[in-house]
């Protein structure tokens, strides 16, 4: 799909809820994570993270953006998200509470590369014991300077009665054409979250500050064959 088909499909969307659209929760967010095993360029690097989600009765959005600033060179990077989810049917007494089409679109730079991805997919919010959510999506990615392939994603979040939420994500991506010749490697990244309401006990209202620690097991990064990386960071969050 070309850049010009991908947002005339979700202008098409989003005009299409204008009449009836209206905000049920937005959250807002900074995090800022270290960590010392990263793969690929600087071992070393601090990561602040802008996010933004909000509800709506036609569905929701997504977008967060990345800032990486290495400790040892220069190179620092910058990724980002941003996409919605747009309800295509809302079951009752079932195990799927929502069956939406999911556009996305991923964007990225550092001192050598800039790039714009485009992802078209569909998913399903399942109704699983104890998750606040848990969304399952099978994309078609429209890469900028590689060829195209396919990519399925998981993501939940469980939050405890204790102050404690568990939260995460996994990419699971398929090989491509790098090159003629040169074909990528599969892989998958599997990122999640664990974290403690700190603030709760330091007069901050329920639910804002959050510190914990971020792994991230990332097979096959970035399509390069025996790249893995097994990455823990420590993490502070703020909820606006």
């Amino acid at each position: 799909m070309s850049v010009i088909k991908y947002c005339a499909v979700v202008g098409a969307v989003l005009l299409s809820t204008s009449i009836s659209a209206k905000q049920l929760w937005s959250d807002t967010s900074f995090s800022l994570l270290k960590g010392s095993s990263y793969e690929l360029g600087d071992s070393d690097k601090s990561v602040f993270t802008l996010e933004h989600a909000s509800g709506h009765t036609w569905g929701s959005t997504f977008t967060f953006v990345d800032r990486l600033h290495h400790h040892n060179d220069d190179n620092h990077e910058l990724y980002g998200e941003t996409g919605l989810n747009y309800n295509l049917l809302t079951p009752t007494d079932s195990y799927i509470k929502e069956f939406y089409v999911t556009p996305q679109w991923e964007f990225g730079s550092d001192a050598n590369v800039q790039f714009d991805n485009f992802l078209v997919g569909v998913g399903v919010n399942l109704a699983v014991p104890g998750a606040k959510f848990f969304n399952l999506n099978v994309y078609r990615r429209n890469n900028d300077n590689l060829n195209n392939n396919n990519q399925l994603t998981a993501a939940w979040a469980f939050p405890f009665s204790n102050g404690i939420i568990y939260d995460g994500f996994l990419d699971m991506v398929s090989s491509f054409d790098k090159a003629p010749g040169v074909v990528s490697a599969s892989g998958y990244n599997f990122t999640s979250q664990l974290k403690y309401d700190v603030g709760q006990h330091m007069g901050v209202e329920a639910g804002k500050l959050f510190v914990g620690v971020e792994y991230v097991y990332w097979k096959n990064k970035y399509g390069v064959d025996g790249v893995t990386e097994k990455n823990a960071n420590l993490l502070i969050k703020w909820h606006l």
